[in-house]
């Protein structure tokens, strides 16, 4: 359940996930984030390029879980007949409220890139954070945006 403590970088509380949402707690195997997410995401009907930027975006949140914090993270999936839905929760906190939105340099220091790609990959992202933790919510069409 979504915390109400959590500071918004995007607009209010999250909602929470739908009741047949699918969950993963994970904490050391990034194999399985990246099992789930692909297994899940082509069910779902998601174009294989499609699924390999979502795996490739929830392997970096999750990447991010172990790098960061000292705790497990949680992944939770779940599908609306639009798009496919994951988010991300862990102990940790993002204190850059930019962090993801403008491509880092090459050469800088303190990383930065995984939630740049995140952005890059997805259709939208959310982020959640504060004193409790973040949680960073992905949405994926289904079906490529009609012009």
């Amino acid at each position: 359940m979504q915390s109400k403590s959590l500071r918004s970088r995007d607009g209010g509380p999250l909602s929470t996930a739908p009741d047949g949402a699918e969950v993963l707690r994970y904490r050391a195997s990034l194999a399985d984030v990246r099992e789930f997410t692909a297994a899940r995401a082509r069910r779902a009907g998601l174009p294989p390029a499609r699924v390999s930027d979502l795996v490739i975006a929830v392997s970096e949140l999750a990447a991010n879980t172990l790098a960061h914090t000292s705790g497990p993270g949680t992944l939770t999936l779940w599908v609306t007949d639009d798009e496919v839905i994951c988010q991300v929760q862990d102990q940790g906190q993002i204190t850059d409220p930019l962090a993801g939105r403008m491509r880092p340099a090459p050469d800088a220091p303190d990383g930065g890139r995984g939630l740049w790609v995140v952005h890059q990959a997805c259709d939208r992202v959310e982020i959640r954070t504060g004193p409790a933790g973040t949680t960073v919510r992905v949405h994926m069409r289904r079906s490529p945006k009609s012009a």
